[in-house]
């Protein structure tokens, strides 16, 4: 009998193993690994989900989650032959480097194929996926919603996997509908921040842990399903039509980074994002060309489409005018979304795009963080004017909120994708939202709509001839 090691960070390693490993012959799980996420090792995969009514009962008392860090220990306490992969967002680097662990300690290193995971959906589904962390999936996913959603169609979005809560047979099958919903599940700011605009949006959304269960209880509401991926990971259902995304910042990143170039060879449609925070277009039109020129595209037709995050200023009881008028010259905290930052490799982000072009003037908040914010700072030393939004537990949160009390500053720019004062205390300190949403550039929209009715029509699928150029 196989016995398999899955290194996962609280996502698709519970997926992989439900749809794969769970019911595969003569095999048996002896552990999971957990990485990047802090405070999600040390945990338990309740029997509850363990498929044990089709493979026999193989565990009648779940599985065991360790630290990453004990990986070789861990191979020689259960005598594993197998570890897999089962995270996202890695440079090439660092896969090789945990394969060489793996195999260095005498086990076979294994990465499953798309296929092998992905569920068929009986609706039509969209999968919204990127080349790295912090690339703009969100506001893609929310500006396609609303494009079926006008088109009179019933849309439910998914929502890639963050269980963090301890109890993950609480989180099995979340439905989002009202922003109590959020409160009911517990959800942290890591959380709130992918579900807050669907739910404002109208956009019915589900999340959790089996997602074949999430999937079958989403088509019982919905026309269309929409994958709002996570991290760079690849969809966990078969698609009926992939956009990927990549970001005009980091033009190299989908050959270097596991797995987003898997889904840049998989994609239906390439969306090249933040493209009006380049000097030229020309940038982008290179960075296109690369993407041909690579011969990494599945055909020469896949279309690549250009979009931009616009971004505007909100402040309680202002108008636009005024809050942009209120950030200049101003001493500024920014707060930016944290995976972006942290995992994504980004120096700054919405937040600080936004303080720069109103005339800010960014303040370090180094010296003041606390707590698990001065680990962070150790770990990520490519971060210097930008506060990341770490809130994957009670124990973040309140150093967040130590970090932001501590620094001194004339306003706080909060660039994450939900106003975190909902969630926090900001004090006396007054502060600016940056709001960002996803703007097609003008001359590819109606290309850009013409790929997403062939998800709806099978026969203009066939048929439409989209023009690349």
């Amino acid at each position: 009998m196989d016995k398999v090691i899955i290194l996962g960070a609280a996502g698709r390693d519970f997926h992989d193993f439900m749809v794969y490993w769970a019911v595969r012959p003569n095999t048996q799980v002896v552990c999971f690994t957990e990485t990047q996420i802090p405070g999600i090792e040390n945990r338990h995969f309740p029997k509850e989900m363990c498929r044990n009514d089709v493979n026999g009962n193989r565990y009648p008392d779940g599985i065991d989650i360790y630290p990453e860090s004990q990986l070789e220990e861990l191979i020689q306490r259960f005598e594993a032959n197998i570890c897999t992969l089962a995270y996202s967002d890695l440079s090439y680097h660092t896969v090789q480097s945990l394969a060489s662990r793996v195999n260095t300690a005498g086990c076979q290193f294994v990465q499953l194929p798309p296929v092998a995971t992905q569920i068929k959906s009986t609706k039509p589904l969209v999968s919204i996926v990127a080349s790295r962390t912090g690339v703009g999936k969100s506001q893609t996913t929310r500006w396609v919603a609303n494009y079926y959603k006008k088109k009179g169609l019933k849309v439910a979005a998914i929502r890639h996997p963050m269980p963090y809560d301890e109890d993950l047979n609480f989180q099995r099958c979340e439905r989002f509908e009202t922003m109590e919903d959020m409160d009911k599940y517990r959800c942290t700011i890591e959380e709130r921040e992918e579900y807050y605009r669907h739910i404002e949006d109208g956009t019915l959304l589900f999340a959790g842990v089996d997602y074949e269960m999430i999937l079958r209880e989403a088509e019982k509401d919905a026309d269309l399903i929409l994958w709002d991926g996570g991290n760079n990971d690849f969809s966990f259902y078969k698609a009926d039509l992939t956009i990927t995304l990549v970001d005009s910042l980091r033009p190299t990143d989908e050959l270097h980074y596991f797995p987003g170039e898997t889904n840049v060879r998989m994609a239906d449609a390439i969306l090249i994002t933040k493209t009006n925070e380049l000097k030229s277009v020309l940038e982008a039109d290179h960075h296109a060309q690369q993407l041909r020129d690579k011969g990494i595209l599945k055909h020469d037709m896949v279309p690549i489409l250009y979009g931009k995050s616009k971004i505007v200023p909100q402040a309680k009881g202002m108008t636009t005018e005024e809050a942009a008028s209120f950030v200049n010259g101003k001493r500024v905290l920014v707060v930016d979304d944290g995976p972006t930052l942290t995992h994504g490799g980004l120096p700054s982000g919405a937040g600080y795009a936004l303080c720069e072009s109103l005339g800010g003037i960014p303040v370090d908040p180094r010296p003041f963080a606390k707590g698990s914010l001065q680990q962070t700072f150790s770990k990520f030393t490519h971060l210097k004017n930008c506060l990341p939004a770490m809130g994957y537990g009670e124990e973040q949160v309140q150093d967040l909120q130590a970090s932001i009390d501590a620094v001194e500053c004339d306003v706080v720019m909060i660039g994450t994708p939900i106003d975190i004062s909902q969630v926090l205390d900001i004090g006396d300190k007054p502060y600016v939202v940056a709001r960002y949403d996803l703007e097609v550039v003008p001359q590819h929209q109606t290309k850009f709509l013409n790929v997403l009715d062939t998800a709806i029509d099978p026969e203009e699928k066939k048929e439409k001839k989209i023009n690349p150029k």
